[in-house]
């Protein structure tokens, strides 16, 4: 039950009707509501709180397993995927490890149903039970039948969270500071990495024994805690209450997050304003199921705005950054010659440097917006990528086995991060919000999150292969794909920096099907609401009342 205060009396979900016109009339509500108390800035600061926690436990689970591989107790419970004393089991090993995308996959796709039907709070917290269910069955393994299970569960919820959170922030927070507030769940990602690789350098000082990995496994469970108690006492996103019908309770949460009466012009405004977009995409939705709008185009060019959150994400992941983020502590160690110890500490300043390098990105996102932002990681990756092949190559023991090369293949992993951290690490969780309409976008978010497990998937799957197979040459394809992202974004890719999500439905519908490219030029040359909206909020308010 979502709950409110008004002056100070609770009022509950069940007191809220729906309103079944077309336009907001609070004329009669001047109370300003709160939530757990909370309205204004520091609602908006404890929704992000909980949407960092979950992109947290996200981080922690990508990064947990990575130095775990090479521990002999990992090794000895689970000899069917231990690499270092069979080297012809990395096929098997990369699908355990990849398998976890699989049911991150299938958990995203499930949010394309039910993401509408419960509301973005209630699909939160029962992605979080599934992922502590999951931990506890991982934590619990004693063969690789077992292990796979839970990490197939742990990806069901993981892919539920991460499918939702970001659409939940978004569809709350102000144009203004959409893109800061996204940027922390990003940064907080590679926090949860950051965690994760101390606390498996920290547990592999405890020697035969298989807490060493079974504590790591099982530390995850602590995130949910902040979550659980708290994200269906808070706003749901006030979009899906006006999807649903819902004005008045879409009034109410509009109120408490901007700190303002009901019945406030600004409030009015944006109500209305919203409930006519709406009215606008429902009016190319007549008989057409939510699966098939996502491939027609209509005024409000879904199909092509859909292909621009999928290959948003599906360009995340080919970057190769999952390579690293799993497998850093093994690369360092098996491909870079580096002692276990020295191959975990060195792990573990990777996350830590990757943390701080991920702020960058909360300074930058609104004065440079997303796409010189994409540009910049894409360009500094590809370069990255190339240094690698040719530092690692000399840094093998099958070559030259040069110490100093080694150190500049261990360097340029930490650049590499840097780059993805600033330009595409919390990109890809905030465009595919920014960039689909409303009516579309939780099976769209569904879509590309899907997209993006199951790529995440492939270079998982495929990393251990590809490095016992053709070794360095691996970084030399991910160089060229990043490389093709350059012009891809430029060219096919608007700003949405400092745009209202409805704003964005009005871009799209001044472009052309035939020529998907000049949607970057009306974001450039389109004026911003806020210009003509600045002063004049009144005014159009009273216009949109009467």
């Amino acid at each position: 039950m979502t709950s409110y205060n008004k002056d100070n009396s609770s009022l509950s979900q069940e007191s809220v009707t729906s309103s079944g016109n077309n336009h907001l009339d609070s004329s009669d509500d001047s109370n300003t509501y709160t939530y757990l108390g909370m309205k204004g800035q520091r609602l908006h600061h404890a929704i992000s709180f909980l949407a960092g926690m979950g992109f947290l436990l996200f981080g922690y689970d990508q990064g947990v397993m990575g130095s775990l591989l090479t521990l002999p107790t990992f090794r000895n419970t689970f000899e069917s995927i231990d690499t270092t004393r069979y080297p012809d089991r990395a096929t098997f090993q990369g699908f355990v490890i990849a398998i976890y995308e699989i049911g991150c996959l299938a958990g995203a796709l499930s949010t394309m149903y039910i993401g509408d039907k419960i509301g973005r709070r209630k699909t939160i917290f029962i992605g979080c039970i599934i992922m502590i269910i999951g931990a506890i069955i991982q934590a619990s393994s004693f063969s690789v039948g077992q292990l796979i299970v839970g990490r197939i569960v742990t990806g069901l919820g993981n892919g539920m969270n991460t499918a939702t959170v970001p659409m939940w922030q978004s569809e709350c927070a102000k144009s203004k500071d959409r893109g800061r507030l996204v940027m922390v769940q990003g940064a907080l990602i590679t926090g949860g990495i950051c965690i994760s690789y101390w606390i498996d350098f920290g547990f592999f000082f405890i020697k035969n024994s298989s807490v060493s990995w079974r504590f790591p496994i099982a530390f995850q469970i602590f995130f949910p805690l902040f979550i659980l108690p708290f994200i269906l006492r808070l706003p749901e996103s006030p979009r899906w209450l006006l999807k649903t019908g819902d004005m008045q309770e879409a009034a109410r949460v509009f109120s408490s997050l901007d700190d303002v009466p009901v019945n406030h012009p600004t409030i009015v405004y944006e109500v209305n304003e919203i409930a006519e977009s709406l009215e606008k995409e429902r009016s190319d939705a007549t008989n057409k199921s939510k699966f098939r709008l996502l491939f027609i185009q209509g005024e409000t060019k879904n199909f092509h705005r859909t292909c621009l959150a999928v290959w948003s994400q599906i360009m995340q992941q080919i970057t190769g950054i999952n390579l690293i983020t799993y497998y850093a502590g093994t690369i360092f160690e098996n491909y870079i010659g580096m002692s276990p110890l020295n191959s975990r500490i060195l792990a573990a300043a990777n996350g830590t440097e990757y943390f701080l390098a991920s702020w960058i990105a909360f300074y930058t996102i609104e004065r440079f917006g997303r796409r010189k932002l994409m540009l910049f990681g894409a360009a500094g990756q590809a370069a990255s990528m190339a240094i690698l092949t040719g530092t690692t190559w000399a840094a093998s023991p099958k070559n030259e086995n040069n110490s100093s090369a080694g150190v500049a293949a261990a360097v340029f992993l930490f650049i590499f991060n840097t780059f993805f951290a600033v330009g595409w690490l919390g990109m890809t969780w905030l465009y595919p919000a920014e960039i689909t309409p409303l009516n579309i976008r939780a099976a769209s978010n569904g879509l590309s999150t899907a997209a993006n497990w199951s790529f995440n998937f492939m270079v998982v799957m495929i990393t251990p292969i590809a490095f016992e197979n053709i070794d360095y040459y691996t970084y030399t394809i991910f160089a060229v794909i990043n490389l093709l992202m350059v012009p891809t974004v430029y060219y096919f890719y608007p700003e949405t920096a400092g745009r209202s999500l409805e704003e964005m439905d009005k871009i799209f519908e001044l472009s052309n099907t035939s020529t998907p490219w000049d949607v970057v030029k009306i974001a450039r040359e389109l004026p911003y609401e806020s210009q003509t909206r600045e002063g004049d909020i009144e005014k159009v308010a009273i216009e949109h009342i009467e």
